[in-house]
């Protein structure tokens, strides 16, 4: 007697004479693999011989199989005590055939796609293919390729397989006709774009493509703006907004960009704070702000880095040293405190050379001044590779 198991999703009450009658599983049997193997599918299986098979764990058993991804169609029917599971598989990806890219180098892209899980070998899934369609799609559009336009398609052949075709036709890359500052009163707009690599066409925009759009290079842009500001005491400067609009044939780019430039500040006071391992006096003759003076970026930054090399001549080559800012908005003042954290002090256990074809170790190890044993020093492995060159 053959026992076929259905599954009919009804508005009402089931009747009694469609019940499903639980039983203990005496062997389970996959009909219509071909490159998958049965192993497979029973890891993927919630139930197995000897467990009691009930309706609600063949429901169970077909979302797990159809979450593999591996199928296409599953059907679950029942001879007896025995469940055959009747299974279509998707068909695998024999090749891949990428055509028309310029702009983005092929191998690059194959990397994109297997790590997506989509590379020769694998299962073929429609729902990828076309996530992978809009994220090239994406990337063109942050490069200024507006106008790109992207053709896939799937081609059967034997042994369940298919041949995948993408073809790229990448446009022209829209240009930047304007680039517009916004809110911007302490300096003029043709100071501040100086400081950007986008730039409206011109004479040698042709070989450097500053000025076709690109999201990476605008990025880089204002953070070259915001970096001017607090470079010259414009400690609250913010970017509150940049639009890229496209004109409706999608060859022109126009760039706003909204900026809020803030008040003039000055340092009131520097001071250390931290575990000094190194005597404040000297570490203070690091710091190249001084009180008084216009807030400076720049300068602080250069002034933890002048600490953390210091440090890393005593052996702390992990120093961390932050900056607190204690903000008067009144005053328009800023309080300065470097907070260090000097970590574990280390010493070098080896030295290795690399590279040394034609000059011996022992040779090139007289020019040291960085020694095994000893504590690390930023100072000494300078001055080894001055030596050394």
């Amino acid at each position: 007697m053959i026992r076929c198991l259905f599954f009919v999703l009804c508005l009402g009450v089931m009747s009694p004479s469609l019940a499903f009658k639980p039983f203990k599983i005496k062997d389970i049997r996959v009909d219509g693999l071909q490159r998958i193997s049965s192993g497979t599918v029973f890891s993927y299986l919630p139930v197995k011989v000897g467990d009691e098979f009930t309706e609600k764990k063949s429901a169970k058993a077909i979302r797990a199989l159809f979450k593999t991804g591996f199928f296409k169609d599953i059907k679950l029917n029942v001879e007896g005590s025995i469940i055959v599971i009747i299974v279509v598989e998707r068909p695998s990806i024999a090749e891949i055939k990428i055509e028309g890219n310029k702009a983005i180098d092929k191998d690059v892209l194959e990397k994109s796609f297997g790590k997506l899980g989509f590379k020769k070998g694998r299962v073929f899934n429609k729902s990828l293919l076309d996530q992978i369609e809009q994220e090239l799609r994406r990337v063109y559009f942050a490069q200024g390729k507006y106008g790109v336009k992207i053709k896939t398609t799937v081609t059967p052949m034997s042994r369940n397989r298919v041949a995948v075709e993408i073809d790229i036709s990448e446009g022209r890359g829209s240009k930047i006709q304007k680039i517009n500052i916004v809110g911007n009163e302490k300096f003029a707009d043709k100071k501040l774009l100086k400081l950007f690599k986008l730039r409206k066409p011109g004479a040698f925009t042709f070989y450097s493509k500053n000025d076709q759009y690109s999201k990476q290079k605008l990025a880089g842009d204002l953070e070259k703006l915001k970096s001017f500001y607090k470079d010259r005491g414009y400690f609250d400067f913010k970017i509150n907004s940049t639009q890229v609009s496209i004109s409706p044939n999608k060859k022109d780019i126009y760039i706003t960009v909204n900026v809020t430039e803030g008040e003039l500040y000055r340092i009131q006071e520097i001071k250390l704070a931290g575990k000094l391992v190194v005597s404040a006096k000297e570490l203070e003759e690091k710091v190249i702000v001084t009180s008084g003076s216009i807030y400076s970026l720049k300068k602080i930054t250069e002034s933890i880095k002048n600490i953390s090399e210091r440090l890393g001549d005593d052996g702390y080559a992990f120093a961390s040293i932050k900056n607190v800012p204690d903000v008067d908005k009144e005053k328009k003042t800023v309080k300065l405190t470097l907070f260090i954290d000097p970590g574990r002090r280390v010493y070098v256990r080896r030295i290795i050379m690399v590279g040394n074809l034609r000059t011996s170790d022992i040779v090139l190890r007289r020019e040291m001044r960085q020694l095994e044993g000893s504590w690390y020093s930023g100072k000494k492995i300078k001055r080894s590779k001055i030596r050394l060159q």
